[in-house]
């Protein structure tokens, strides 16, 4: 449930935000237009929005920056405490994708960025057929997230980073679970979501999934 990576953000926290400001090298291409990618999915939001891997709250606030009531979930403790700390008014919960808190309320709009692929391909299915359960027709998914056309671009991506020294984000590509977009696409579709990708840089897709309404043509 991505929660085997926990450790991984515990350590990362307090660097995060260097990190997804370019400050890391290795990690610049896949934060490249950071704050933009993260304004785009901000813009797409609607209603209540439940935001899974909230990190230290850069999404969230983008978000409630723009109108909505924002809930976030977050597993790594750290995180949490950063979120918090940057953002009082934000209520960030302790969980994932799959095993979070009833928040007591109607959702319209799952978000998240840079987290979806922290789930193995079984648990991303169970997830998004929780969310056709959690949400009403015409709700959204939007989710910012490291994806591959194919295998061989994935390769070509790892290969790439060891290239040129870059061992830790090799390690990530090769360690977690990053999809095919031709697969998360097939996902969302079989489970009742009209789904659109938009590339964002050489790692990050846009997501968009609507939930079909019920007797549409």
């Amino acid at each position: 449930m991505g929660r085997e990576f926990i450790e991984i953000f515990e350590g990362w926290a307090a660097d995060y935000d260097k990190s997804v400001a370019g400050e890391d090298p290795q990690y610049a291409a896949v934060f490249h237009r950071y704050d933009e990618i993260l304004q785009e999915v901000a813009d797409r939001v609607k209603g209540t929005v439940l935001e899974f891997g909230t990190g230290t709250g850069n999404l969230a606030k983008k978000m409630m920056e723009v109108g909505h009531e924002v809930i976030g979930i977050e597993p790594s403790h750290s995180m949490r405490t950063i979120a918090r700390g940057k953002f009082p008014n934000l209520t960030v919960l302790d969980g994932d994708f799959l095993t979070f808190p009833d928040i007591g309320k109607p959702v319209d709009t799952v978000a998240s960025s840079y987290a979806f692929h922290h789930l193995s391909k079984d648990e991303k299915e169970k997830a998004v057929q929780q969310f056709g359960r959690m949400l009403p027709p015409g709700g959204r998914i939007i989710f910012a997230d490291t994806m591959f056309r194919s295998e061989e671009e994935h390769d070509q991506a790892v290969k790439d980073a060891r290239s040129r020294g870059f061992a830790a984000l090799a390690n990530d590509l090769e360690r977690e679970f990053y999809p095919y977009t031709g697969d998360i696409k097939e996902l969302f579709e079989k489970n009742g979501w009209k789904t659109r990708l938009e590339r964002m840089n050489d790692f990050v897709w846009l997501l968009e999934a609507v939930k079909e309404q019920i007797g549409a043509d």
